[in-house]
Formats: structure tokens, C-alpha cells, sequence
């Protein structure tokens, strides 16, 4: 039996959201190391990867792995069933073709349950390799939600730059084009590594799908800052932070230019 219990329906609420525009089923993982989801998107340029450990969790129980495959439009709406103030407990027994949520809400002594249908999903198991990225720049999560919206109305392929110590954004498009630079917290890894840190850092620039850029704004309500990390030729990153250890983490591929 797995039972895991969370003593706010928001944060769920607001992972959920985060994610679902951009994948529509996927297998959530119960294990011992707690609740993980790992999927791309139906074109094959993003992927997210979801970790909650345990101690997020007011009660996580799970006996053995579970992979439960899981409609997230159909989750959300059987979330906002239920108040942000709501705990929310997830309830799954070996073998049922469904998983039970119960709400409760002890100062208004309400309580809800609700039984989503589980989906059989043959997702391929997806490895997404170590890498020591060139650097690593840190943003106010605000701030990335503004860049990108103001962004989306100008182009569709947004170009990333980072230098030493500021990250710059550049888009072209029929209206017109424009540029914003941030000054940011920017971490060289391979420095990190032997504390040699280089003046001199390689200028890093690529293209990508700004359509992806502000879905991925979507997390900005869990975390207060965002990470992106960058390396030429390979996916960009961008990490939100939230909770004890949990994290919300999309990979986006860089476009090619022809």
C-alpha cells in the first residue's frame, strides 16, 4: 500500500500546473526515495524531471515501487477540487486501477475523496547524463517570467548569451528586435572544480523556443529563484528549488541554426 500526505493542497496544486502543459500522461514513481517523475514533451525538445523526498511528505508510506501512470489535466481538476488550505493524502493499493485523494480541511471540519483512473503508459526509461556545465547563472524567478513574457511578443527564438558576469537575452521578429541583459550570480563549473576561476570565460550563445522558455515560467509560484545552466551544443537547464530538497528541473534543446 502506498499512502503519502501533504499538509497543504497548494504546493501539489501548484507543481502540477507547472508541468501539465507540457506533458499530458505521465508515470509518476513512488519509492523510498520518494515521489519522481521523469518525461518528455510529445515533440521531443523538453524533458522535466520532478523530485520530492520524503521528508516533504507529513506521512510518505510506500511498501514497494510504484509507477502509476497518470493523466496531469485530469490530476489537476480533481486538485482544485479541494482548497489550497486542504491537506491532501494520496492513497494507492496494489493492483486497483485507480488512485484515491482524500481532502480534509479540520478548520472548516470538511473532508473530500475522489478516485482518478489510472493509465497504462509505456514510457522509454530515460537517462539523462551528468554534465559539467560551462556556467551557471542564477536568476530572480520574477524576473525570468518577465524576460520571457516580454520577449514572447517580439519573436519566437530567443537567444542566450552569458559572459562573465551578465546574461543576455535577444530576440528578432517581424515587429521588430530588442535585447535584455541581467547582471546574475554566474558560477563557472569546471572552475568550481580545480578554484581557478577564469576572467576570461568563452561567451556562450544559443537559440531556443521561447513558447518553452515561458511554459517553464509556469514554476515561478515554488520557487524564488530559478538556475538555468548552460553549455554549448548540449540542453539548457532550469532549476526551481522549493521545499526541504525538492526540486522541478526542465531540460530544453537548443536550436539549430541552418
Amino acid at each position: 500500500m502506498l499512502r503519502a500526505k501533504l499538509s497543504s493542497n497548494s504546493l501539489l496544486k501548484k507543481i502540477v500546473d507547472a508541468v501539465k502543459d507540457l506533458i499530458s500522461d505521465a508515470n509518476i514513481e513512488f519509492t523510498n526515495s520518494g515521489l519522481s517523475l521523469q518525461a518528455m514533451d510529445s515533440s521531443h525538445v523538453s524533458l522535466v524531471s520532478l523530485i520530492i523526498p520524503p521528508e516533504e511528505f507529513e506521512v510518505y508510506q510506500c511498501e514497494k515501487i510504484q509507477s502509476l501512470g497518470i493523466n496531469l489535466n485530469w490530476f489537476y481538476k480533481i486538485l482544485k477540487c479541494a482548497t489550497n488550505e486542504d491537506s491532501v493524502e494520496i492513497i494507492y493499493k496494489n493492483n486497483e486501477n485507480f488512485i484515491t485523494f482524500l481532502f480534509r480541511n479540520e478548520a472548516n471540519e470538511r473532508s473530500s475523496e475522489f478516485q482518478l483512473r489510472l493509465l497504462e503508459i509505456n514510457n522509454e526509461t530515460l537517462g539523462i547524463p551528468e554534465t559539467i556545465y560551462s556556467a551557471v547563472v542564477t536568476l530572480t524567478a520574477v524576473e525570468y517570467k518577465r524576460v520571457c513574457s516580454e520577449m514572447l511578443t517580439i519573436g519566437d527564438t530567443v537567444y542566450l548569451s552569458i559572459s562573465e558576469n551578465t546574461i543576455k537575452f535577444e530576440i528578432e521578429g517581424e515587429v521588430g528586435k530588442g535585447s535584455i541583459s541581467l547582471k546574475s550570480h554566474i558560477l563557472e563549473e569546471n572552475s568550481v572544480e580545480d578554484n581557478n576561476k577564469t576572467s576570461d570565460m568563452e561567451i556562450i550563445k544559443m537559440g531556443f523556443a521561447l513558447r518553452y522558455l515561458n511554459t517553464f515560467a509556469k514554476a515561478v509560484p515554488l520557487s524564488d529563484k530559478v538556475t538555468l545552466k548552460m553549455s554549448k551544443d548540449v540542453p539548457l537547464q532550469l532549476e526551481f528549488n522549493f521545499g526541504i530538497k525538492s526540486l522541478l528541473r526542465y531540460y530544453l534543446a537548443p536550436k539549430v541554426d541552418h
